[in-house]
């Protein structure tokens, strides 16, 4: 995967955990607190992955 690609993919990563937190916090808590501690702990597992995949060496 080439550099940008890698970078774009960080950054959707990132924002996707940023949005699953925030909605988990302000919005799910509300309705349902085990949904939302559900989209918190896929949303703790997001990062290290995304590190993982933005630092990938290149083929």
């Amino acid at each position: 995967m080439k550099r940008p690609d890698r970078r774009k993919a960080y950054y959707w990563l990132m924002g996707t955990c940023l949005t699953l937190i925030g909605l988990a916090w302000f919005v799910v808590r509300h309705f349902s607190v085990p949904a939302a501690i559900g989209m918190s702990a896929v949303a703790a597992v997001i990062p290290p992955v995304a590190v993982i995949l933005a630092n990938w060496p290149e083929d």
